[in-house]
Formats: C-alpha cells, structure tokens, sequence
C-alpha cells in the first residue's frame, strides 16, 4: 500500500506542476474573480466560437504550456508500467477511484456545460450562459486536440487497443477546471482541479493510460480552458515561482 500511495503522489505533483506552472500568481485571479461584462453567445455561434477559438490556439504561451505538458510527460515516461502495474492492482483503489471514468467522460462534460449555457438563457443569467458557452468551448477543443494528437501518435493503451496518448478524460476535466478557475478564482479552481486530478488518478489506475498520458492530457486541458477564456486585449508574463513541487515557471495575466 505504501508503493501504491507513492505511485499516487506521482500523478497528484506531476499534474500539480502542470497547474502551478500554467496558472500564474494569485495577483492574476482578480481579473477572472467574476463573469466579465461579455455578450452571451447565440446557441448557433458556440459551433462557429469554436473554430476561431482554434484559429486563436497558436500562441507563445499556449507553446510554452504544452512544452511543460512535454517535459512532465517525458519525465513520467520511465516509471509508465510500473506506476500503472501498482495502481492497477489496488483493488480499494479501484472503488475509490471508479467515478472518475463517468466524472471525465465527453457525455457529462458536455452536457454539464451545455446544462449551464441553458439553464443562463433560461433564467437569463448572463454569468451561468457566458461560462456554460466557453465550457462548451472548451470541450470541443479540447476534443479535437485530442484526437488529432491519438490519431498522430496511435500509441497503444496498457490494456492494449486504442489509442492512449494523450488522455481524452483528462484533458476534458482540466480543460472545465481551467475555465471555472479563470472565471472565479481559485475557491472554484482548486476543488475542479482536484477533481480534475482524481480523473487522472483513474484513468492511470484503469490501465486506460500511462502517467505521461494524463501529464500531457493536463496540459492539454489547461491550453484549451485557456485559449476560450482569453480576451483580446492580454497577453502573458513569465517568471520563476516557488512551489510545493519544486521550481516552476509562472505565466501571469497582464494587461495590455
């Protein structure tokens, strides 16, 4: 149980760096603490958001983000079978982290933010269809990265079949984390990342996918939540930060 726990550690600080490495400070949380003041889009337009939101994919930071996705996937990559063998043969950690499989699926990811998109248009507020629009935003890219990078690499899962890297659960449940946590700060962040996190852990412990899987699918994740929450006008800094993992590179939200 010991070698187990630890094997669990690796997934919590390899996705954690991702998540401290991409977030930036707490100064930078102010300027997504609260719906901004942005014109909820027509249910036909999120398809048409969707592919300028991939127009606008290609940026530095967004580069940078995935090349720490790379660099973390790259460093999980030796300890992939082993860290699967020990989490695999967990039974009490099977039950424990059963949910995560339904929790990071396509299916209620996109229905939950297709949820709160009409749930705003009904009740017409404005905040809960603006989040639920980028949610679905959100989903959509990060689905298309997804697949576009399985089909590219096609590396078998460790159960066999299928296309493992990166993790499609993974990236979809940070890609939400990211939006909320842009949207409302860290008191959102933190337990949809967590949440984000137990998706991961499960994938892992399912033998759906390796450690270096789930490492680039948080990143993955994190690029997508981000490109759909970015407004015209802002760009990124970049500087070194402390953290609980170690040293990591901060990416802070500044105004133009």
């Amino acid at each position: 149980m010991r070698n187990v726990s630890s094997k669990c550690r690796w997934i919590v600080a390899l996705t954690g760096v991702v998540i401290v490495a991409t977030a930036g400070p707490a100064r930078a949380e102010s300027q997504f603490a609260e719906c901004r003041n942005e014109k909820v889009l027509p249910f036909k337009n999120l398809f048409s958001a969707t592919l300028t939101d991939l127009k606008r994919l290609p940026t530095a930071s967004n580069a940078m983000i995935l090349g720490i996705g790379g660099v973390a996937a790259a460093a999980a990559h030796p300890a992939d079978k082993s860290v699967t063998r020990s989490l695999s043969s967990s039974e009490p950690l099977q039950e424990t982290l059963e949910a995560g499989q339904v929790l990071g699926g396509f299916p209620l990811q996109i229905g939950a933010a297709f949820t709160a998109y009409g749930l705003g248009r009904v009740f017409k507020n404005d905040c809960m269809a603006a989040v639920g629009g980028e949610l679905v935003r959100a989903q959509f890219v990060a689905e298309i990265l997804t697949y576009s990078i399985k089909g590219a690499v096609q590396r078998p899962r460790p159960e066999g079949g299928g296309y493992s890297f990166p993790s499609g659960h993974t990236t979809a449940a940070f890609a939400t984390a990211t939006v909320l946590q842009r949207h409302f700060g860290w008191k959102a962040g933190l337990p949809a990342y967590g949440a984000a996190t137990y998706v991961a852990a499960q994938r892992v412990q399912g033998k759906r996918h390796y450690l270096s899987d789930v490492a680039f699918g948080a990143a993955l994740g994190v690029v997508a939540g981000r490109t759909v929450t970015m407004p015209g006008g802002h760009k990124m800094s970049l500087g070194p930060i402390a953290s609980d993992f170690g040293p990591a590179a901060g990416l802070t939200l500044i105004n133009k």
